[in-house]
């Protein structure tokens, strides 16, 4: 197993411990799950980075990569859903989109063939890892301070991670339809 995979296992094994701390009613472990939701976030950046640039890109980065991600950032919606910051239907339309992806992922792999991220994909992992990040600094500030300021940023920076969920579905749909045989 190479260094880029290890880093993509990694996230994958971080992400209990993000919700663990996440779970915990204190700002000290917001603070401590702010930290490893962005730990895990880079491990993102820099597999991508170091499979890219010591030939290391493999079956398995390709399909895992994605996949961590999602529990990532899934993990993070679920977290502000059980916070009372968002309601269920960003959540919905993000799984929808992610499920709609991997089923035409596993169609791809049971023609031989592997379809990596494309550029809206990539950019709607970055969007909603930011807009996470925001969220979360964002629970760490007392009521008192900024009131109900603090999620409703949060509630429109999830609703734009919602567009480009969107958009980067419909791209990935139209440009693999041809995997769909519906017969």
């Amino acid at each position: 197993m190479n260094l880029a995979n290890k880093l993509t296992i990694l996230r994958v094994v971080l992400v209990p411990v993000f919700i663990a701390f996440m779970s915990v009613d204190a700002v000290w472990a917001k603070i401590i799950g702010l930290i490893v939701f962005i730990l895990a976030s880079l491990t993102d950046m820099l597999d991508g980075k170091i499979a890219r640039s010591r030939n290391m890109i493999t079956t398995f980065g390709k399909f895992a990569d994605p996949l961590a991600d999602k529990m990532l950032t899934t993990a993070a919606f679920l977290v502000f859903m059980q916070e009372g910051i968002i309601n269920a239907w960003p959540v919905f339309i993000i799984l929808v989109r992610e499920f709609a992806v991997s089923g035409i992922r596993l169609a791809a792999a049971a023609e031989g063939e592997v379809i990596a991220a494309s550029f809206w994909g990539k950019f709607k992992t970055v969007t909603q890892m930011i807009s996470i990040v925001i969220g979360i600094i964002l629970m760490c500030i007392p009521d008192f301070v900024i009131g109900n300021l603090a999620s409703l940023i949060t509630q429109i920076l999830v609703w734009i991670c919602v567009l480009f969920t969107v958009i980067s579905g419909v791209e990935y749909i139209a440009k693999n339809w041809k995997l769909m045989k519906l017969k």
